[in-house]
């Protein structure tokens, strides 16, 4: 199946050569584009010169800094419109392991063809690698309150190393998608469950990055937190007013 892998990069210039590297060992088949956000280290450039030794790698240039969910969705867009059927999110960051790739494409192309392959850490088999405690204990009790609120039957909604199937993405509004960070996955994987999408899990070991710096901050984690409670409250209302008397919601009416 044609796959392509998509690379949001931000300053990436110290990792994204091993990524490109590994990524083509890995799956010599599948294409890469890199979504550069205008890097100022000179990442783009980088991109351009791996671009031009390899017809496998292509590169987007994005005007500026957006956010990883912008970048990924230019990516799904670049993506539709030239007809790749498996669609795969990766960091440049060294965080996901190209060899682990071909486990996750063996899985999205298996007969039962699942719309979504999570890589996960937060299933059996799953694992972090040299992770401060306090990032395991923010993404674990951060997964949890995705399961609570909006009733999502994964472990891991808000992991990066992903592989939609393409028919499946062009049945979303992709231009309505606003959420970044950890909020655009969790975003992702509900609007594929909305769906009646199938998601299943593969087991990954994920590696804290040991160059370059995290894009993490408060504000991404405040704003999965904000979404993601209002869209659990709307959630929760819309089940308990289909269970009040002669109470149908718009939803039910279509």
């Amino acid at each position: 199946m044609r796959t392509l892998v998509i690379i949001p990069t931000y300053n990436e210039r110290a990792t994204l050569p091993a990524a490109l590297r590994r990524t083509r060992e890995a799956v010599p088949d599948a294409d890469i584009l890199v979504a550069d956000d205008n890097s100022p280290d000179g990442t783009g450039d980088l991109a351009d010169e791996a671009a031009a030794a390899d017809d496998h790698i292509h590169v987007l240039h994005r005007p500026g800094k957006e956010g990883l969910g912008r970048a990924y969705v230019a990516g799904f867009g670049w993506a539709l419109e030239r007809g790749y059927e498996l669609i795969v999110e990766m960091d440049a960051d060294g965080s996901h392991r190209p060899e682990q790739l071909p486990a996750l494409l063996a899985r999205a192309a298996q007969p039962d063809a699942p719309d979504l392959v999570l890589g996960s850490r937060w299933v059996d088999g799953g694992e972090v690698v040299n992770w401060p405690k306090h990032r395991e204990v923010l993404s674990r009790g951060g997964n949890l309150y995705v399961r609570l609120m909006l009733g999502l039957p994964v472990g891991d909604a808000t992991g990066g190393f992903r592989v939609y199937r393409a028919s499946t993405l062009a049945r979303l509004p992709l231009g309505e998608i606003e959420s970044q960070g950890y909020c655009f996955q969790v975003d992702m994987t509900w609007r594929v469950h909305r769906l009646g999408g199938r998601i299943v899990e593969v087991p990954i070991s994920f590696v804290e990055r040991t160059e370059g710096t995290s894009k993490m901050s408060q504000r991404i984690v405040t704003e999965a937190l904000v979404r993601t409670t209002t869209w659990g409250l709307a959630h929760r209302g819309r089940q308990v007013a289909r269970l009040l008397p002669g109470r149908r919601t718009r939803a039910d009416r279509r």
